[in-house]
């Protein structure tokens, strides 16, 4: 019986003791999901090598499409703001995420629908598969092996890559999106080579010894942004499109890991009205009434705002289809002072390497630490979500 509160633990405040104990750690992440998100460099080499075996190549006998449709939600969908971001504004043809079941009322023989689920059995993947072979549509599948979504693809002869299902979704972002990629690239969509893929993969393997959790607190970033965060209501903005998708997928993470609601997207899209928030009553205005001479310990604890800014700086100098990166910067830097001037705590994320994958690499790895470990100060369970669980119960009656 299902009284509301099934499955419910944890605590309201969070005990930072606990991201230095690995072995009480260990046991509130009885899933592994430090374990999963530790390996998102071998998911990008795993899943290359899956797709070099799906023989992707025969998307190209067709020549370009009309447009590409990445279909599937959650992770899923973001799979397809990674395809769109890294491809670029100079893109040759639409590349569209389409998250419900089906495919929008256009597609046809002349476009191509990619359709992405980690279980291999959403719905919205599998109904756009399905939507996709009826109308002649190029099909890729990408999902878990010897699920629904593969027979659909095997049922037209339609490539599948099979993502081996390890962890839950939001733990597989990496072994979802190289396949997508690499599927774009053999449609000539993306520049994205081997050396790349490789660079990606070491970021994210450095990035998770960083952050590892026998790295202490004032060592390890992503428990440091954790515990900055504890208690807030998160902000969290990216400084350009790519960082953008990274502020996004922390929003995600920080959602249904850590269950802290968060406010996510562009930076240049709130500064045409969210960035009031740090004028409100859990920014400025509250900020203004604290003592700052108090003890942080006897202050009476009120939510405040918390901005993570994610900065990109990004690699498109010299290309005149995207925004300057001097207005990207100013703006970042305008938000920043404005932040301070309101007395709203500021973390920020800087972006690092040399193609654009890498650099999302290095804007999400410390994120998807810190939803964790927040969580585990909660002392809730990063991975089980009884809320999930319990709306498909509901869903389902």
């Amino acid at each position: 019986m299902m009284d509301g509160t099934a499955g419910l633990r944890g605590r309201p405040v969070p005990d930072e003791g606990m991201l230095d104990d690995v072995a009480a750690m260990n046991e509130n992440d009885p899933g592994g999901m430090l374990r999963h998100t530790a390996a998102a460099g071998a998911q990008v080499r795993e899943t290359a090598a899956l797709a070099a075996e799906a023989n992707l190549g025969v998307l190209a006998d067709e020549g370009r499409p009309r447009a590409v449709v990445i279909a599937g939600i959650g992770t899923a969908a973001r799979t397809g703001e990674v395809l769109a971001t890294v491809a670029g504004p100079r893109c040759p043809v639409p590349v569209i995420q389409h998250r419900s079941a089906g495919v929008p009322g256009w597609v046809g023989a002349a476009d191509v629908v990619i359709a992405v689920s980690a279980s291999g059995r959403s719905p919205e993947a599998l109904g756009a598969a399905e939507a996709a072979a009826r109308r002649g549509a190029r099909l890729v599948a990408v999902g878990a092996p010897d699920s629904q979504l593969q027979s659909v693809a095997e049922g037209v002869r339609a490539p599948f890559v099979p993502v081996p299902r390890r962890a839950p979704a939001r733990a597989s972002l990496w072994a979802l999106t190289v396949p997508v990629l690499l599927a774009a690239r053999a449609l000539g969509l993306v520049k994205v080579n081997e050396a790349d893929l490789a660079e990606t993969a070491a970021r994210l393997d450095a990035e998770a010894d960083r952050c590892r959790p026998s790295a202490e607190s004032f060592v390890n970033p992503a428990k440091s942004l954790a515990l900055g965060l504890a208690g807030s209501v998160p902000i969290v903005w990216g400084s350009s499109p790519l960082a953008t998708v990274a502020a996004r997928r922390f929003g995600d993470t920080l959602s249904a890991n850590a269950r802290y609601p968060v406010v996510a997207g562009a930076l240049g899209e709130a500064g045409r009205g969210r960035v009031g928030l740090l004028d409100g009553v859990f920014g400025g205005l509250g900020e203004s009434s604290r003592d700052i001479f108090a003890d942080p310990e006897d202050e009476a604890t009120g939510t405040r705002l918390r901005l993570v800014l994610l900065r990109d700086g990004g690699l498109n100098a010299e290309d005149d289809t995207d925004e300057p990166l001097v207005v990207e910067e100013r703006r970042a830097d305008a938000v920043q002072t404005l932040a301070e001037r309101r007395g709203v705590r500021c973390d920020v994320v800087t972006a690092e390497g040399g193609s654009a994958l890498e650099r999302l690499a290095s804007l999400t790895a410390v994120p998807d630490f810190a939803s964790i470990y927040l969580a585990l100060a909660h002392g809730l369970d990063p991975m089980a979500v009884p809320a999930i669980t319990e709306m498909k119960e509901l869903s389902n009656q």
